[in-house]
């Protein structure tokens, strides 16, 4: 698993506003976009591309196109969807499957509740978003998801990470290649597996509380 803390001035600025407790939740969408955007610029570098000839106003050329199948975008719901316009405003003509994972906050198991995607992922390169690696186990059960449906490249984009969910995610993954894109590793996580310092549970900066 290779794993690319992405270092810019804008991504600093824009993750510190981002975990300020402040922040209300039409800001913290906003500034997940434009985080994700700035990520996936660095994520999609291995994206693969082909050849194919133009007309300019002025001359034929040979440009550049993304090759078929087309790049596969899948949020983890429900605060993954949060970074997904700024991802498909990246790569427009990215297709986007859903999976729903969720972690029982007593036993830390992962459940998956809901699936979208192709039965076949052969030779698809397969962007997974969620904001928060914090005990690895949820990306870990999507990357697994979809390597057995043959994903031919996975790789995932966090905006935070905490030290032991990067490791748990090695040892989770084991041979799989994986790439991990990430705007900061944090601290640790505390007794109840939240990130230190974090930015509190995503979800719900994004979306607020159901009540």
């Amino acid at each position: 698993m290779r794993v690319q803390v992405v270092e810019h001035p804008l991504i600093s600025h824009k993750l510190t506003q981002l975990r300020r407790v402040e922040t209300a939740s039409n800001q913290f969408r906003e500034l997940t976009r434009e985080l994700v955007m700035l990520l996936s610029y660095e994520a999609s570098g291995s994206i693969a591309t082909e050849p194919v000839e133009i007309r300019t106003p002025v001359a034929t050329m040979t440009g550049t196109q993304l090759a078929d199948p087309k790049p596969l975008v899948v949020p983890i719901l429900r605060a993954g969807l949060g970074m997904l316009d700024g991802m498909t405003a990246m790569v427009p003509t990215a297709e986007v499957g859903f999976l729903g994972m969720a972690r029982n906050e007593e036993t830390l198991d992962i459940i998956t509740y809901a699936e979208r995607l192709p039965d076949d992922l052969t030779g698809r390169h397969v962007f997974v978003l969620d904001p928060m690696l914090a005990t690895g186990g949820t990306l870990a059960e999507a990357i697994r998801f979809l390597k057995k449906a043959n994903a031919a490249k996975i790789t995932c984009i966090c905006l935070l990470a905490a030290p032991e969910g990067i490791e748990r995610l090695r040892e989770k993954v084991g041979d799989i290649e994986v790439e991990l894109y990430l705007a900061a590793i944090d601290e640790k996580l505390n007794e109840k597996s939240y990130i230190v310092p974090g930015l509190g549970d995503a979800g719900d900066r994004l979306y607020g509380l159901a009540q």
